[in-house]
């Protein structure tokens, strides 16, 4: 079992999204492939988690009032 991956951001934190965010199924009110978030859109970290099989961090990020979207770091940049 390898260690989870430290994480590059963290709780509080300011981040823009790098590119658009579609909906992979975890939104049901939303048909999949709706576009949840527009590339440079910014938000807040509002949970950081690690994915369990991979063991990479996944931030819980609220873009907007109601829409938060779990993100990897390869799709968030600091602000």
């Amino acid at each position: 079992m390898t260690e989870p991956a430290v994480p590059k951001f963290q709780w509080g934190q300011r981040v823009q999204a790098l590119l658009d965010l579609y909906n992979d199924g975890t939104f049901p009110e939303c048909p999949e492939e709706t576009l949840l978030v527009r590339e440079g859109d910014a938000g807040e970290i509002v949970q950081v988690g690690t994915h369990v099989e991979s063991n990479t961090p996944v931030y819980m990020v609220e873009f907007a009032p109601n829409r938060v979207v779990g993100c990897l770091e390869q799709e968030i940049a600091s602000v």
